[in-house]
Parts: structure tokens; sequence; C-alpha cells
């Protein structure tokens, strides 16, 4: 299932992301640092909700309360938990 989450206090604006079960594929990001998000985006292709959620659950962006990563991981959460 394909889902789309609208990001919060960064760079990127959106995040699109395939969910299956707990797997995340096909993360694609809306704005922000393209290449940051490309290493993102291949870095978490294939792995769980809890996966990502560990790596990337709580970075912060300079001053910023958030980080793409962080948007991430509130986003593949808000997905399972909508989808199960």
């Amino acid at each position: 299932m394909q889902y789309t989450y609208k990001t919060k206090g960064t760079c990127s604006t959106q995040i699109t992301f395939d969910i299956n079960g707990d797997i995340i594929t096909n993360v694609q990001y809306t704005g922000g640092c393209n290449g940051n998000l490309k290493a993102v985006r291949s870095l978490v292709e294939g792995l769980t909700v809890e996966q990502i959620e560990k790596k990337l659950g709580g970075i912060q962006c300079g001053v910023k309360s958030t980080s793409c990563g962080d948007q991430l991981a509130k986003a593949v959460r808000e997905a399972y938990e909508a989808t199960h």
C-alpha cells in the first residue's frame, strides 16, 4: 500500500513510500536536500518500521527539533498504525 505523509518542520514537504506489513520500500521525498535524501532512501529500503524508528527517530537537523529522517520515522509509524 502506498502512503503519503506531509512533513512538519523540515525542508522536505512530503514523504511517499510503500508499506507491506511492516516493511518499507520505495521511499520518495518531495523537496529537501537531494543527495542526503537519496542516501536515506537507499539505507532504509526494505527495513521494518521498528528498524527505521531506531535508526532515524529523534535525529535533529541543526537547531530544528526534527529532521527528514525523524519525519520518516514518524511517517512509517503512522502508516503502520493506520494499516493494522
